[in-house]
């Protein structure tokens, strides 16, 4: 058994959301293979459940981040910061 398979949660805030989902596309891939043993299969699982939450969180953050886009007087276009706290 893994590390990552172990620790469900274990190192995903140090994930970009392109990481997230390459690993999130492994384990459906494993998963719907139907190889893995079953004790496998649900560690997996619960890692690809945290792995989706991580990466519906980064997706969050980009949306309100691009939200906070708003046009200038002059037409041109600013960004407000956010604060994704």
């Amino acid at each position: 058994m893994t590390d990552a398979a172990k620790a469900p949660n274990g190192d995903l805030a140090g994930l970009s959301f392109e990481q997230a989902l390459a690993e999130l596309e492994k384990i459906v891939s494993e998963l719907e293979s139907g190889q893995a043993p079953l004790e496998r299969s649900i560690d997996i699982y619960e890692r690809g459940a945290a792995l989706k939450a991580h990466c519906e969180k980064k997706l969050e953050a980009a949306r309100l981040k691009v939200e906070k886009i708003v046009l200038g007087q002059g037409g041109g276009v600013s960004a407000e910061p956010a604060d994704f706290s």
